[in-house]
């Protein structure tokens, strides 16, 4: 493209108050959006005056204006303007779960509200966000967040992200949880909730958090839920610890992210989900589940936990996008590689200072390490067998050789290791005392990083790993899932 079509590709819109302006990228296209004036965010991060933002990987996002505004873009490769979105029913949302943290806050310094009846306890919001597949449910769990941090109130909400198939702060295969003091930018899919401190470069200074990351192995929850149930209460066993040791922080409360199995059940039976469903509630103390757009599950979880906590149905975005398998796959590429290389954004032709985020876009890059180790220096396992049937599957009688739950060996010396081009989650040192050490104690311990075994040397007894950042792993601990890498 010449300089002549660079600059017609730059566009101006003008939003009326209380309307959005959604786009759709294509594989291999950036977006760079310039707030002219007026006030406008992104799925709740205000957007600040003059500064040039980008988009890339395919990102699916909008622009909402409360008070109206003008922005700047160079073309997408689909956008349209909405005056008709739930804003309005969010908005509510969030000052209601304002209210409970203000109550909870006042009850902590031992001035409770006029409204509390006696012997009543405010407690701060712990929100379960439950909806099917392309309803949305990350969007508002990122906008509620935001807005509270936007409070002016010092509120550091945890949020918690339930769903393996999405990379949060990590990658895919995991559960994770951080507390969060700035607004998340929403610029990637690589990066659907900001950018984590464990793999991005210190200079980032909105939004590098530390998660708290267990590693599933998995996208789907169905593929072993016995060990997905423990992986739940192990962060919320966590999530206890840190408000005990953290009233002040506490009253921030929690909104807790859950994949689409959890609502239709797909890979998953009733049973299973609903034990899911339950082990969120139970884990993380939870006292108000929002269901998006989906009249049956709001029945059916109002029948189950109506009499205890509140169960409210919210409206699903008009412009949540139907996303296909391969999107998925791909997202799942973009994910994995930003772990490892950082977020490459190339702005548009004709488009210069961009941001992503509002960070500039060489903070955003890594220089991953390959080094060459022994078999013997790091410890791999796989938890369960590779693939393992139903237990309602198996022959009347019958009983598992390896169990959902045991984690085995693995020799990289054998053919059938299937490390090449693995995925393995580095667990965190277990305990040096012996008397506190017991047999599933890798079950329960959080990953402190990531890394590929891009090579596999079975003569020389070595491998080939790539990391994204130095590090020995002798005597190091690491567990092997269902995800490869491939080279884009």
């Amino acid at each position: 493209m010449d300089s002549a079509g660079a600059e017609i590709e730059q566009r101006e819109w003008t939003l009326s108050p209380e309307t959005e302006y959604r786009f759709e990228l294509d594989p291999g296209t950036t977006l760079a959006i310039k707030l002219g004036h007026g006030q406008a965010e992104v799925f709740g991060a205000e957007m600040v005056e003059g500064k040039v933002y980008l988009f890339g990987s395919e990102c699916k996002a909008a622009v909402y204006t409360w008070r109206g505004c003008t922005i700047e873009m160079s073309h997408p490769s689909t956008e349209y303007v909405s005056e008709e979105t739930p804003m309005s029913a969010y908005a509510n949302l969030h000052i209601a779960l304002e209210q409970m943290r203000v109550r909870a806050l006042q009850t902590l310094h031992g001035s409770p509200s006029s409204d509390d009846g006696p012997g009543v306890h405010p407690e701060p919001p712990r929100v379960l966000v439950i909806g099917p597949e392309n309803c949305g449910t990350t969007s508002i769990c990122k906008m509620l967040v935001n807005y509270a941090v936007r409070a002016g109130q010092n509120w550091t909400p945890l949020l918690a992200n339930m769903d393996p198939s999405q990379g949060a702060w990590a990658i895919p295969g995991t559960i994770s949880a951080a507390p969060v003091s700035a607004p998340i930018a929403t610029y990637s899919p690589s990066n659907p909730l900001g950018a984590a401190a464990t793999s991005a470069p210190t200079a980032i200074t909105s939004n590098a958090l530390l998660p708290l990351v267990y590693w599933y192995g998995h996208g789907s929850v169905g593929k072993n839920p016995l060990l997905f149930e423990r992986l739940i209460r192990n962060l919320g066993h966590v999530m206890d610890d840190k408000w005990d040791l953290d009233a002040e922080g506490a009253v921030s409360g929690l909104i807790v992210d859950t994949p689409s199995s959890f609502a239709s059940g797909h890979g998953t039976t009733t049973e299973t989900r609903q034990r899911l469903i339950r082990a969120c509630v139970e884990a993380f103390k939870i006292n108000v589940i929002l269901v998006v757009g989906h009249e049956k599950l709001n029945v059916e979880l109002q029948r189950a936990y109506g009499s205890h906590l509140t169960v409210v149905k919210i409206p699903k975005s008009g412009g949540v996008v139907e996303l296909d398998q391969s999107y998925r796959e791909r997202v799942y590429n973009y994910q994995l590689h930003t772990y490892m290389y950082g977020q490459v954004l190339e702005p548009p032709p004709g488009v210069t200072s961009a941001t992503i985020g509002g960070e500039a876009p060489s903070d955003f890059i890594l220089s991953p390490s390959s080094t060459v180790c022994k078999f013997e220096d790091l410890i791999i396992y796989r938890i369960g067998a590779e693939t393992m049937a139903p237990t309602s599957a198996l022959p009347i009688g019958a009983t598992r050789a390896v169990s959902e739950m045991q984690p085995v060996r693995i020799d990289p010396s054998q053919p059938g290791s299937r490390l090449q081009n693995a995925i393995l989650a580095v667990l965190i040192s277990p305990t040096t005392d012996e008397n506190e050490r017991y047999d599933e104690e890798i079950l329960d311990l959080p990953a402190m990083g990531f890394l590929v075994v891009t090579n596999i040397d079975i003569p020389g007894r070595k491998m080939t790993i790539l990391s994204p950042n130095q590090g020995s792993v002798i005597g190091k601990m690491a567990v092997i899932g269902t995800f490869e890498w491939q080279e884009q």
